[in-house]
């Protein structure tokens, strides 16, 4: 057995949280975490001597801030773009894998038909851009152990997400309305970590080539499709929600209409893409942190 040492930044966020718990099961890995508030990752020192080490880098640190990133885009850029250079420079210092988790919004959301790995990226906002040059900077410095692995609509039981959301406003709520001319593949951020951890094992072991893969689940659906679904699963009426177009929820970084990947890669790095949404989501919603969000509220006094 191959052992390692693992670095994960971010590791206080949704995606860094199942990070750990997954990494935690495998023999013969150990992993250091690291939270935004211990390692700044703009300081170039700090993430050289963090990274120093350490076998794989799993960089799930990153400004996810959408809407702020439009006001504040040289900050965005700053953690998503420029910090992700310095992590990139550290693991060519080292000899490193780095796993550097992007997003869906790095192309124009403009298709008809699953963007591939290779396809040509148009960011059509801030966020997108600032995501753009961070996965250049991991492809440019890393061309035989950088890995920049795209996903999309993200949700977990350890940070705000739509999924959330939504079955919270089913306690308080009689009707919802939800977008449904958004076209996505919801992704469980537990099953991304594991196939994040999968990908870094098979990097380690020289199975699996170096470059680009899409880290969403497999088939597709609107938000209004999610959000029947979610309803659905957790035996909530899914009448309860009718569809809406994007006019009616006007933000300030326009959204993609179609951020749909495909998944082809996957089999080069001799792995199988995430299963289908609605088999994760299912999943998920049997997890106790979902699970709770639609038992009703016990106001029985406790006694004494």
């Amino acid at each position: 057995m191959l052992s390692s040492r693992w670095l994960v930044t971010g590791s206080a966020g949704m995606l860094g949280t199942d990070l750990l718990a997954v990494l935690d099961g495998v023999p013969g890995i150990e992993t250091t975490a690291v939270t935004r508030a211990e390692l700044d990752v703009t300081d170039p020192a700090a993430v050289r001597a963090a990274v120093a080490g350490h076998d794989v880098v799993v960089n799930a640190a990153a400004w996810t801030d959408v809407d702020g990133a439009e006001a504040q885009e040289a900050a965005a850029t700053a953690v998503n773009g420029a910090a992700v250079r310095n992590l990139a420079g550290a693991c060519a210092e080292q000899g490193a894998v780095l796993l550097h988790v992007s997003t869906d919004y790095v192309f124009d959301g403009r298709g008809t038909s699953p963007y591939p790995e290779d396809a040509p990226t148009d960011p059509l906002n801030a966020y997108g851009r600032s995501k753009l040059v961070g996965e250049q900077a991991v492809l440019e410095l890393l061309p035989t152990l950088g890995y920049v692995v795209r996903t999309a609509w993200l949700y977990g039981e350890h940070g705000g997400n739509f999924v959330a959301t939504m079955l919270k406003l089913a306690g308080r709520m009689d009707r919802l309305t939800v977008v449904d001319d958004q076209r996505g593949q919801p992704t469980w951020s537990l099953e991304l970590a594991r196939q994040l951890v999968a990908l870094g094992r098979a990097a380690r072991q020289g199975t699996a080539p170096a470059g680009v893969y899409h880290g969403t689940a497999s088939g597709e659906t609107t938000w209004f499709g999610l959000a029947r679904a979610a309803f659905e699963l957790s035996g909530l009426d899914p009448e309860r929600i009718g569809p809406t177009t994007s006019d009616a929820f006007v933000r300030p970084a326009p959204r993609p209409g179609y951020s749909v990947l495909g998944h082809d890669r996957w089999s080069a790095a001799g792995l199988k893409p995430l299963p289908e949404w609605r088999e994760s989501l299912a999943a998920a919603l049997r997890r106790p942190a979902f699970a709770r969000l639609t038992q009703p509220a016990d106001d029985t006094p406790e006694s004494e």
